[in-house]
């Protein structure tokens, strides 16, 4: 068995309207309550970061996919929503929507735009962060595959 193990430092100077900062890895920011939540709004936020850690997994983990099989693309691009409930006071991490667009080449087969699809819904099912959140919050997936059109001179 492997293990990877991933260390994080935070300071937090102050009280619930303060900012703080996180560092981990390559990762060095500035952390605070976001604004739509009435806090400072500076730096990112945990809801915000949740979001983040789901997206570039999935996105990820698709990307690898595609290549195991021979998948040839233009683009792979995505756009994600953090949806959080706030009712009586409880804020919960209600769902993540992640819209992934692929593009395909001007020459994908059908056969191909139907692997782009079947690895998308794989991709979210296979990532590591989609998979701790399982039962906590929803993920919502909207692929979208495309065929880029021909270039012609």
């Amino acid at each position: 068995m492997t293990e990877h193990q991933f260390h994080l430092k935070a300071n937090w100077p102050g009280l619930r309207n303060d900012v703080g900062e996180i560092e981990a890895g390559n990762l060095r920011t500035k952390v605070s309550i976001p604004s739509e939540m009435d806090g400072p709004g500076i730096g990112t936020n945990p809801d915000e970061m949740l979001l983040g850690a789901a997206a570039t997994c999935y996105i990820i983990t698709l990307a690898a996919m595609m290549e195991r099989s021979g998948l040839v693309k233009e683009s792979l691009t995505m756009e994600s929503d953090g949806i959080v409930d706030v009712t009586k006071g409880v804020i919960t991490y209600k769902k993540i929507i992640h819209r992934p667009l692929i593009v395909l080449t001007s020459s994908a087969s059908d056969k191909e735009i139907s692997l782009a699809h079947k690895l998308a819904e794989k991709a979210e099912a296979s990532c590591m962060i989609s998979r701790a959140i399982k039962g906590n919050v929803e993920v919502e997936l909207r692929a979208i595959v495309e065929v880029a059109a021909d270039k012609k001179e």
